[in-house]
């Protein structure tokens, strides 16, 4: 893992290196970018994959304890990220959060040449589903967080619809999931984190505030989605599809919100068809 130092504290990230197309490919609450490593697997040969470790629970480093790390505040680290790295041109793919759509609301999409955007949260699905609900639950109590993911300790416990069951359709393997939980089982100032970003979702205007400013993205634009998803709503690909002025649906079957783990080999087929190589 290589690290960057942003205003929020400092970030690990996988680059595989090369003169290829770059992607950077973000993912959601308590992951990290393991949840890419069968893409990666099947693009490092032509694209430079850039995978972040976002401050979403997942991360080893603790954030600075003044860090903004509502949902806009860490959508800006992915902006400040790109600019630390001098990436430009790269297609921003991103699968269960979504957070980094406020990038174009924002007019931080300078360095986005394309967007991929899989199976995540949009409109105002934020925090996503009955698993979001209940994440949001557990934050607003004191010691909420803690109980919630010591209870991920028993495994029997990831495949119930609040937790992980509804993510995808194949579990999760046990030892990827406990890379994703570890932080936030040991460390205090990990679930600090986490918890200040599930707080900080903005209000539900500033939410399709930010779907609608994706009619400006004037940029090529592919919506992937999980035609059996039960967190993110099916119709939510359409929708972004059709809002983006060069955006094209592609629907996945036989898989739930995390395309990159019940699907990777098809989701790899439509970046690589996507995103031209030279």
């Amino acid at each position: 893992m290589t690290e960057a130092t942003l205003s929020a504290g400092v970030l690990e990230y996988e680059d595989t290196g090369g003169d290829g197309p770059v992607l950077v490919l973000l993912h959601g609450v308590a992951m990290n970018g393991s949840l890419w490593r069968h893409v990666v697997a099947d693009l490092r040969s032509d694209f430079r994959c850039v995978v972040p470790t976002l401050p979403l629970g997942a991360h080893r480093r603790p954030m600075r304890p003044d860090a903004d790390l509502t949902v806009p505040g860490v959508a800006h680290l992915v902006a400040e990220f790109l600019e630390a790295l001098d990436l430009r041109d790269v297609t921003l793919v991103m699968n269960d959060w979504g957070g980094a759509q406020a990038l174009v609301a924002d007019g931080r999409d300078q360095r986005i040449g394309r967007l991929v955007i899989t199976s995540c949260e949009a409109f105002d699905n934020f925090p996503p589903g009955l698993p979001g609900r209940n994440l949001l639950a557990s934050a607003k109590v004191p010691g909420g967080l803690r109980l919630a993911f010591s209870l991920l300790k028993l495994r029997s416990m990831r495949r119930l619809p609040v937790t992980w069951g509804w993510m995808s359709k194949r579990p999760v393997p046990h030892e990827v999931m406990d890379e994703w939980f570890r932080p936030l089982w040991t460390s205090a100032a990990i679930r600090r984190d986490l918890r200040a970003y599930v707080l900080g979702v903005p209000p539900r205007d500033e939410l399709l505030r930010w779907a609608d400013a994706l009619r400006t993205f004037d940029r090529p634009a592919l919506v992937v989605w999980a035609t059996e998803d039960k967190v993110m709503p099916p119709d939510h690909g359409r929708r972004l599809a059709d809002m983006l002025p060069q955006g094209r649906l592609v629907t996945i079957a036989d898989s739930l919100t995390l395309i990159p783990e019940d699907q990777p080999h098809r989701l790899s087929e439509a970046i690589r068809a996507f995103v031209p190589l030279s």
